[in-house]
């Protein structure tokens, strides 16, 4: 089991999310907590004023509400009972045994997964301090509820995933499909708290994989001046297209201020990972020859998608890393200079320069033999009494003639200058004559 806190601003916000999910046929209601009566028995407006009324207790309280999911792995189907009595524990170990909440389940992912809507304003008044929470309490409660109710344990199961699975079983984005916010919700969900990335070009390039894109607009815009976010639907040529959601429509709120404090959290816990892709990318380029695209693939096949950045021009300028195994992504600068966009062209580019060089090496060394001058007497015994004395020993061209009739690869019956057959026949019908 996986959990995940957020906090909010908006009890309407997270409360009308989990709702809207029961409307649209994807979620369900299956249960509360420290409410009258069943949820079955009340309406929208009972349930939401049940918040309203203690968070009201005290308005010092900013971020007043809370909301939770709790993953469970694919395999694992359970009863909404079962699901009530893992909400009901998991509450009561994180200290809101107490609290008013709400249990949701959602049917719009590939793994089951519950919601958990609630307040950090207790009934006296006092505020829930949730300081660590996801790191102490959560971390001791998920362990403690997998033993006790069998669940399939979280913790070690990274290592054991197949490389070559998906990040996240959700398909990419299709304008017009589904409903744009809740489709690109659908895919933030999944990817702001799955991956690690450091920076928006990090981010982005997860995103486009599923037609989404984090966008802050051109240094000129009016957005871009005031440190705004907007999130844009993708064609299949890479294009916006569509009407862009600002990030703070969202009910978690992933703006660029949110996003900043991702950036810098997660540069910290990803280094360990570079690794694994240095070394899937060197193992690559033992390989006699290599293209761009022959990597790619390569890469690939090892759950890493490589998404390069060009210029107006189509110039490729970088080069990011998507590990879907260890969900880490990696500018290519960022894991050494030989990883970088420029690096990996030229590393390429070497490959295939070696192999045309080793071919015109070769071929040069066959045409470009030493020839020391053979003896005058040799010569004559093997070509005839016009080379005694050295007569054709000068001769640079006739030299280079020989050496490329000595060389060549399969010798023909030509093979011998005209001149020289000549002299063999004369040879031949001295002897005759003399017999005679």
């Amino acid at each position: 089991m996986v959990a995940i806190i957020k906090t909010g601003h908006s009890i309407h916000s997270i409360f009308n999310y989990n709702e809207n999910k029961v409307k649209q046929g994807v979620a369900e209601c299956i249960g509360e907590g420290n409410y009258p009566m069943d949820v079955d028995k009340m309406s929208d407006t009972m349930k939401l004023n049940r918040f309203l009324k203690q968070a009201a207790l005290n308005d010092n309280v900013k971020r007043n509400s809370v909301h939770i999911s709790l993953n469970f792995d694919p395999s694992e189907n359970y009863s909404n009972g079962k699901l009530m009595a893992i909400a009901n524990s998991y509450m009561e170990k994180i200290g809101f045994r107490e609290q008013p909440y709400l249990v949701y389940q959602h049917y719009d992912s590939a793994h089951p997964h519950i919601h958990i809507t609630s307040i950090k304003v207790r009934a006296d008044g006092s505020r829930i301090d949730m300081h660590n929470i996801g790191r102490n309490q959560s971390e001791t409660a998920r362990k403690e509820i997998e033993k006790s109710f069998g669940l399939v344990v979280a913790e070690g199961r990274r290592k054991n995933h197949n490389k070559e699975l998906q990040p996240i079983s959700i398909g990419k984005v299709k304008y017009g499909r589904i409903q744009s916010k809740k489709a690109i919700s659908n895919v933030l969900s999944q990817v702001l708290t799955s991956y690690r990335y450091a920076s928006l070009a990090e981010l982005n390039a997860v995103l486009k994989q599923y037609n989404v894109l984090a966008d802050r607009g051109n240094e000129n815009s009016r957005i871009f001046k005031a440190k705004g976010l907007v999130y844009r639907i993708l064609d299949d040529d890479g294009k916006s297209i569509g009407v862009p959601i600002k990030a703070s429509d969202f009910y978690y709120t992933p703006t660029l201020k949110f996003l900043e404090k991702k950036f810098i959290s997660n540069a910290t816990t990803k280094t360990s990972d570079k690794s694994r892709i240095k070394n899937v990318i060197d193992k690559a380029f033992l390989r006699t020859k290599m293209s761009m695209t022959e990597l790619v693939v390569l890469l690939e096949k090892e759950g890493i998608n490589t998404v390069f950045r060009k210029n107006a021009e189509g110039l490729l300028y970088g080069i990011t890393y998507v590990d879907h195994t260890t969900k880490c992504v990696f500018n290519g600068s960022a894991l050494g200079k030989e990883y970088s966009a420029k690096a990996i062209q030229d590393r390429c580019t070497s490959i295939r320069l070696v192999e045309q060089k080793t071919t015109d090496s070769n071929t040069e060394k066959s045409q470009n033999i030493t020839f020391e001058t053979p003896n005058s007497e040799i010569m004559a015994t093997l070509f005839g009494s016009d080379f005694q004395n050295n007569k054709y020993v000068g001769s640079n061209t006739l030299m280079r003639q020989l050496a490329a009739i000595l060389t060549e690869s399969q010798q023909t019956a030509n093979y011998i200058p005209n001149q020289l057959k000549g002299k063999k026949k004369k040879k031949k019908r001295r002897g005759q004559s003399d017999n005679q």
